[in-house]
């Protein structure tokens, strides 16, 4: 049986839910401060360190500490492998949604 299903096209390290939101959000962005993606995701420090961590691990996130004035700082971006990444799981997730045509009509018994 050969791996045609588009749900072999999906990402396992994005498809987590908040991890998917993290990248969605890091997507529409060149990077964003820490604070900013935790309160749009709507997740605790802790949660948000833990999955960017998994991200980073991946090589899909660049961590990015700083300050401003006196305040520290972090930010957080899409690495070019995660943009790739997060573009092929949204095409799968297109795919699965959207079905084949055929296969409706199979279904459906047409």
């Amino acid at each position: 049986m050969t791996a045609s299903h588009p749900r072999h096209g999906l990402d396992e390290v994005i498809h987590a839910p908040v991890r998917f939101s993290i990248t969605a959000t890091l997507a529409a962005a060149d990077k964003a401060e820490f604070a900013f993606v935790r309160d749009t995701v709507e997740v605790s420090d802790s949660v948000l360190s833990k999955q960017v961590a998994t991200l980073e691990k991946a090589g899909y996130v660049k961590v990015t500490k700083g300050y401003v004035g006196k305040r520290p700082r972090t930010w957080l971006a899409l690495t070019a492998e995660g943009r790739a990444a997060f573009a092929a799981h949204c095409a799968a997730l297109r795919a699965i949604a959207g079905g084949q045509a055929g296969d409706r009509e199979h279904v459906a018994g047409g």
